[in-house]
């Protein structure tokens, strides 16, 4: 029986009789092509990327299982659609914490109408993307089973300046209340999630590698999707943490060029997250009053106080 995705944090959503994806019972997630061009671009991409011999199996690994197209019953209500068939990334995961991350500063590709670029290149200058080469289209954090999930307004998350940018990928990797303002993130899951030889930075760090010689695709509004179990981390176990890219009905060929655009901002992210791990100072979760201990690499101990952060946002 299909259903409407429980973690889906970006994108065309199956609510209230729109046209959205679905997910099974069996981890498959079913995505509504496209009407026209884009549809068949989409479909097309998955084709050449499971088929290309140019293209390594250690960098197949960082994009959805393609099982092919397939027709089935709309979310809006319209009947039969046809569906990219694909892999349900989060379904492995119990409570997932989940961030799409836009790449590039450029979202439209050359071969768009004017309208689209126009459309494309004012939401580029409003948000993010222009300046740092990324923009957060959605996330939606596991704090606690009690709490629930943290899940700003994507509109909030798409519109913020570099430093809060910052501060979200913080939020994101910490295990205190990402909504108290009063508190800085204490970014206790840093290491595990962002950082070692299979971390999130690992994992940017060989699809950079790839991005840095690759001639075959240029990717235009695609997202990195970036996935991790908080729970297992606190409990002492794999957190899971794997780097996805998804949304490819704008991909067009490389014709022999480097892809710049994506390769820009995916350094951005890199950087980003690079200053995050490697922080000298590891934060202490305990705060008194509005000082903070914190421990440092030598194992001293040092008191610094902690001026509010304003992140506030509405739930969706």
């Amino acid at each position: 029986m299909l259903k409407v995705p429980e973690h889906q944090v970006a994108g065309h959503q199956a609510v209230e009789g729109h046209l959205g994806p679905l997910v099974d019972d069996s981890g498959r997630f079913y995505k509504p092509l496209q009407s026209g061009k884009r549809g068949f671009q989409e479909v097309e991409f998955y084709e050449s990327l499971y088929s290309d011999a140019r293209i390594p199996d250690h960098i197949r690994r960082y994009f959805p299982i393609f099982y092919g197209t397939q027709e089935v019953n709309a979310s809006d209500g319209s009947g039969l659609h046809p569906h990219l068939v694909l892999q349900d990334l989060t379904s492995c995961y119990k409570s997932p914490s989940v961030i799409d991350i836009k790449i590039g500063s450029r979202t439209w590709y050359p071969q768009a109408s004017n309208d689209y670029i126009q459309k494309c290149m004012q939401k580029d200058l409003e948000t993010s993307s222009l300046l740092l080469g990324f923009r957060i289209s959605g996330l939606k954090a596991f704090v606690s089973e009690d709490y629930g999930f943290w899940k700003p307004e994507r509109k909030f998350l798409q519109n913020l300046p570099a430093d809060d940018v910052k501060l979200v990928l913080k939020k994101f990797v910490s295990s205190n209340a990402p909504t108290n303002d009063g508190v800085q993130p204490d970014c206790l899951l840093a290491s595990e999630v962002y950082g070692g030889s299979s971390g999130i930075l690992a994992q940017l760090l060989e699809l950079k590698a790839w991005f840095e010689v690759q001639t075959i695709f240029h990717f235009y509004s695609c997202s990195v999707l970036i996935v991790f179990e908080k729970e297992s981390v606190l409990n002492r176990k794999s957190s899971g943490a794997a780097v996805k890219l998804v949304d490819f009905a704008h991909v067009i060929e490389g014709a022999g060029v480097i892809d710049h655009n994506f390769l820009g901002g995916l350094c951005s992210l890199i950087k980003f997250i690079s200053d995050i791990v490697a922080s000298p100072i590891e934060k202490c979760i305990s705060i008194v009053n509005d000082t903070k201990s914190e421990k440092c690499l030598d194992g001293s101990l040092s008191s610094v106080k902690i001026m509010p952060l304003s992140l506030d946002s509405k739930e969706d």
